[in-house]
């Protein structure tokens, strides 16, 4: 958390609307040892909540969502946002996206969420938690259970933690913005 507080304050900018742009160490351009040094500590912080399987979505989640799947020994599955050809199957969700300001379609194939799998949710920010929620109603498709939420980021001016404590699981950020 201390390297990325200190890389936030050294590299990122607020850009209108209160968007923080982090693309010199995650969104264009990755530092991979401190996603590592990311993932490894959301892993030590959630890994009580014995997940079987992460779930993220196939953007810059999948960046600490890796290491934390490599930390923790367990298989990473990550949603598409569109349908892929040659999966005949998948559960979908829609979800309201904050920083395109557009309705957005998660897709997850049927062969990787399963009934009594336990699903930690892993993504770059904790915003409105839109995303998050969409992941959450793609795991009750499959009679998954979400045991808990990994972030990188959470903007403490937009109401996520609050719209998500309705599923009463853990959530953990590394660092909290405002």
């Amino acid at each position: 958390a201390l390297l990325l507080r200190q890389k936030i304050l050294r590299e990122a900018t607020v850009l209108d609307l209160d968007i923080l742009k982090v693309s010199s160490f995650l969104n264009h351009m990755v530092d991979v040892e401190l996603m590592e040094a990311c993932g490894d500590e959301l892993a030590e912080r959630l890994q009580g909540t014995h997940p079987t399987k992460i779930l993220t979505v196939e953007t810059t989640g999948l960046l600490p969502a890796v290491f934390i799947s490599k930390a923790l020994g367990i298989p990473l599955v990550f949603a598409r946002k569109s349908r892929q050809i040659g999966v005949s199957d998948s559960y979908q969700a829609s979800y309201r996206s904050q920083t395109k300001a557009t309705s957005q379609d998660l897709y997850v194939s049927t062969e990787y969420l399963n009934p009594g799998d336990r699903i930690l949710l892993v993504d770059d920010f904790l915003a409105g938690g839109a995303t998050a929620d969409a992941m959450v109603r793609l795991c009750c498709m499959a009679n998954a259970k979400v045991v808990g939420g990994g972030f990188l980021i959470e903007k403490l001016n937009d109401v996520g933690r609050a719209f998500l404590s309705g599923y009463q699981i853990p959530l953990e950020a590394l660092c909290a913005v405002s």
